[in-house]
Parts: C-alpha cells; sequence; structure tokens
C-alpha cells in the first residue's frame, strides 16, 4: 500500500515537461512544492514514485538500481505522450537517475539538486559491511523535521535496507560512467553544508559531463534537501529560470575560442549565432 500523500502527482501544462525524480527513502511529496511553482510557470510536470518507495522498508529492499531507473523511464515515456521537449529535474538519488536518463534519452534541459557522486564523510559508507552480510539488515534512518512541507515529507521511513544501500551506490557508480555521454546543458546546485552528499560532487559532475553549457551554483544556508530547505525558494526560481532558457552561460575558453574561430570562418566576417534552446 502507498503511503498517504507520497503518491506521484501530475500537473498539466504547456508543452515543455518537467519530471521530477526524488530521491532515495523520499516520496514525490519532496517535490511537491516545487512542482506546483513550475506549474504555475507554465510547465507541464510529473512526479513519479520511484519503486520501493513510500510503501515500506521492506518493499524497498526487495527493489534493484534497475528497478529505479525503469521508473525514471516510465516517467519520461508518459511525459513524451504529452509533450514536444522534456526537461528533468532530480535531487539526491533522483539526480543520478536524471543523469542516466540524460545519457539515454532526447533531454532537454538537466537540473541537478543536490547529487551525490561521493558521499559525505560523516556517513560511513567505508562501514558499510559487503553485500552478502547485507540481506534482512535494516538500520535506522534519521531525517530533520522540515516545517512548511506537504504532511507526506515528515513520514519518510525510520530504517532503511542495506541492500538497497549497496544497489545506490552501484547506481551512483554506472552514473559516472555514462556521465560523458551527457551533452544537454545542466544546471548543478548543492549546498556547501551538505552533511549527505559531498559538495565536490558538484565540481566532479560539471568537469565530467560533455556540454559546454553547464553551471554550478552552491547554496550556503541549505542542507541536503534543497527542494524543502531555507533556500528552496531560491532554489525554484532558479530551476524555473534555466528551464525557461533564461539562464546566461559563461563561456569557458575553449567555447570562446571555437565561437571566434567559427566567427572567423563565416562569410560575412560577423560573429556566428548560436542557436538558441
Amino acid at each position: 500500500m502507498i503511503q498517504k500523500g507520497a503518491e506521484p502527482f501530475f500537473f498539466s501544462g504547456g508543452s515543455h515537461g518537467v519530471l521530477l525524480l526524488h530521491g532515495f527513502t523520499g516520496s514525490p511529496a519532496d517535490l511537491l512544492l516545487l512542482g506546483k511553482f513550475l506549474h504555475r510557470q507554465g510547465f507541464t510536470v510529473l512526479a513519479p514514485r520511484i519503486a520501493g518507495h513510500g510503501t515500506t522498508e521492506e518493499d524497498l529492499s526487495r527493489q534493484t538500481a534497475e528497478d529505479w531507473l525503469d521508473s525514471a523511464r516510465d516517467g519520461y515515456a508518459m511525459l513524451s505522450g504529452c509533450c514536444k521537449k522534456i526537461s528533468v529535474v532530480g535531487h539526491s538519488m533522483g539526480g543520478v537517475l536524471a543523469f542516466l536518463l540524460a545519457a539515454e534519452c532526447k533531454v532537454h534541459r538537466l537540473v541537478s539538486l543536490a547529487t551525490p557522486v561521493f558521499v559525505a564523510p560523516e556517513r560511513g559508507a567505508d562501514r558499510l559491511p559487503p553485500l552478502q552480510f547485507c540481506r534482512g539488515r535494516f538500520v535506522p534512518k534519521h531525517r530533520r523535521h522540515m516545517e512548511k512541507v506537504p504532511d507526506a515529507v515528515n513520514e519518510t521511513y525510520l530504517t532503511m535496507p542495506l541492500v538497497s544501500v549497496h544497489e545506490l551506490f552501484g547506481l551512483m557508480h554506472t552514473m559516472t560512467e555514462k556521465l560523458s555521454s551527457v551533452d544537454r546543458p545542466a544546471l548543478i546546485l548543492h549546498s556547501v553544508n551538505d552533511h549527505t552528499a559531498d559538495p565536490k560532487s558538484a565540481a566532479y559532475l560539471a568537469e565530467h559531463i560533455r556540454t559546454e553549457r553547464k553551471a554550478v551554483v552552491y547554496l550556503k544556508r541549505s542542507g541536503h534537501l534543497l527542494p524543502l530547505d531555507k533556500e528552496r525558494d531560491k532554489v525554484f526560481s532558479m530551476t524555473a529560470k534555466f528551464l525557461l532558457g533564461k539562464w546566461h552561460f559563461h563561456r569557458s575558453k575553449k567555447r570562446k575560442e571555437t565561437e571566434e574561430a567559427q566567427a572567423k570562418g563565416s562569410p560575412s566576417g560577423e560573429a556566428v549565432e548560436r542557436k538558441r534552446d
């Protein structure tokens, strides 16, 4: 049975669809405030429930990383039936899924919210037992109480299955292998005070994706739960600005040299205009 408030949500809007992907042990409720904000900006919004989430810890323990990725693929397929273009916004593990989706599907734009490449040292990931000793084992999961959020946000799992942590780490590793295939514009948001996904993850992501149209923004007053924390309004507005194509990218030295070379080679001698997304 799905927990009350953890159901998927869909808001019909314009031809630009946004797929919202929640994090590990979370639910679509974590992204409901962001989804409502984006809908007010004219987007069609879908937040699927990732397999094994919003039900029970035992259900989660039976799911694999491929099941989670299939949930994201299903969401993309649903949006493709009603939208001309699809952007993906992922929080935490949802960000991992978003990068993997962008590596294999036609994604318009990508927004990463606290996506982990490295786990913060205080999480003790180095103490995770080998997989063969993790089956049937659950450990307490602590999450601070959030204010002025949907009720389901604070009714998350109290424990997490260790086999699922192994699946998560495997998913993260797969993402790092696929980053070079991500060539879509990307906005990477991360907090310097994130004690779950190490903040150095943001720089790694930016360095290893192929696109030159990328930006990294570090927040200072938030923790790991960017869509719910103190700076969520800032996160919402930056996300919308980026998805609307209003973000100004700073040109890298390599990109600048390429554009200057193209301009010199054009018949008129004028700068070649870049096609907007």
